[in-house]
């Protein structure tokens, strides 16, 4: 649903095509991908910061210059869905609500809450495919 430009615009990094993004995170994302990220959300410094420590401990995240693959791999799904529900709302403002208001689909927890495997980011994206298809969601 979502091409991988979005994505890499989201994270702030060069990326044309799927490949070029799971090279950038097989290397090690930037640390400040993760920063952009949670930022893209989460406009109160205090939140993105608390939301940003759930991938990784604000300490580590200090001394860090490139996330592990890991890390990578977690910030790469979270910009993903991101990503899909600015693309399904065709609005940034409604997205972002949207990502952080409980969902009845997702046992009342917020999508970004969900996302942070990948279980649930997949569980995110089917319902951000409903919502897109105009099904029940």
């Amino acid at each position: 649903m979502v091409d991988t430009t979005r994505v890499a615009e989201v994270l702030g990094v060069r990326a044309r095509t799927l490949s070029d993004l799971a090279h950038a995170v097989e290397k090690g994302l930037p640390k400040q991908a993760l920063s952009r990220t949670a930022k893209r959300v989460f406009v109160e410094r205090g939140t993105a910061r608390k939301f940003l420590a759930r991938v990784i401990p604000e300490a580590t995240f200090k001394r860090r210059v490139r996330l592990t693959v890991q890390e990578s791999e977690r910030t790469e799904r979270l910009a993903r869905v991101i990503a899909a529900a600015e693309y399904v709302w065709d609005d940034r403002g409604q997205a972002h609500r949207w990502l952080t208001a409980p969902h009845a689909e997702l046992d009342n927890r917020s999508p970004l809450d969900i996302a942070l495997t990948d279980l649930g980011a997949r569980q995110v994206e089917i319902v951000l495919d409903r919502i897109f298809y105009g099904l029940p969601a």
